[in-house]
C-alpha cells in the first residue's frame, strides 16, 4: 500500500553557512541523505530495518547543481524522488526549495546500490522483497510540498 509522502522540512543550521553567511556547498549533499531518510520512514521501510535485514544500500555518486543560495535561518524543503530502480541499482532526484518563496535553491542526484554486509551486490526482487516492494512503489512517486 502507497503512503503519501511529504518533503523534508527544516531551517538551515548556523554551522552549515561559510563566512559568506550561506550554506556551505558540501551541506546540500547531507540535506539529500536526511531527505532520502525522511522518505524511507514515511514509506515505512526505514534504514535501520533494511540494515536490520542485512542490506546496505551505499551511494555510487552524487551531483548537485546550485541554483539560489540558502541562508541562516531560512526554512527549505527537500523534495526527493525515486526516478529509477531495477533490484539492485537506485537513483534519486532532489529539489531543494527556499519555503519563504518558493525559490528552487538546488537540484541533485544519487545513484546507489544494494549490497549485502560483505559488500557484495544483491538483487531485491527474489532476497528482500519486502525491499523491493517499497522502492518498485514509489518509483516515479510525486512527494508533496
Amino acid at each position: 500500500m502507497i503512503k503519501e509522502i511529504f518533503a523534508y522540512k527544516r531551517k538551515v543550521f548556523y554551522y552549515e553557512t561559510d563566512k559568506m553567511g550561506i550554506v556551505h556547498h558540501s551541506n546540500y549533499i547531507r540535506m539529500f541523505e536526511e531527505s532520502r531518510v525522511s522518505l524511507l520512514q514515511q514509506a515505512g521501510m526505514p534504514f535501520e530495518k533494511i540494515e536490520e535485514m542485512g542490506v546496505m544500500v551505499p551511494v555510487l555518486s552524487a551531483e548537485c547543481s546550485y541554483k539560489v543560495p540558502l541562508r541562516f535561518d531560512e526554512e527549505f524543503a527537500v523534495i526527493p524522488k525515486i526516478e529509477s530502480f531495477n533490484g539492485l541499482r537506485l537513483e534519486v532526484t532532489y529539489s531543494i526549495i527556499r519555503t519563504s518563496d518558493n525559490a528552487l535553491c538546488a537540484l541533485g542526484r544519487t545513484e546507489h546500490c544494494f549490497v549485502d554486509m560483505n559488500m557484495k551486490p544483491i538483487r531485491t526482487k527474489n532476497k528482500f522483497p519486502e525491499i523491493y516492494e517499497v522502492f518498485h512503489n514509489y518509483t516515479g512517486y510525486e512527494v508533496k510540498l
